[in-house]
């Protein structure tokens, strides 16, 4: 599997990427920011701490569903996951963050 971001510009200026897995599917998005500088900032935030386990903290969504979000040494999230129907779906997309996402290129679509 070959993990690659993608970033985007959405129809309200703003920019955000997501972190995508060799067949497409989505394994983290960010929240938007306000420059393109500032998204890029996000996706190097993400290559540097996603070798580290403990940035990872696993979520339950109300609706029983569960996620994950990423966070930088500073503690903010840098990025969340979708939801997962199980801990194996869940922990297997860490997992593979945690394998590629520092090796990840950026398709950049901005």
């Amino acid at each position: 599997m070959t993990a690659r971001f993608e970033l985007h510009k959405n129809d309200r200026g703003q920019f955000h990427f997501s972190l995508r897995n060799a067949d497409g599917g989505v394994l983290l998005v960010s929240e938007g920011y306000a420059s393109k500088a500032s998204a890029e900032n996000g996706i190097a935030s993400v290559k540097k701490n996603c070798i580290v386990a403990e940035r990872f903290e696993k979520r339950v969504a109300d609706d029983g569903r569960l996620y994950f979000n990423l966070h930088a040494a500073n503690h903010q999230v840098i990025g969340t996951s979708p939801m997962f129907k199980s801990a194996e779906q869940r922990d297997a997309a860490i997992a593979a963050i945690h394998a590629e996402a520092d090796k990840a290129a950026v398709d950049d679509r901005a």
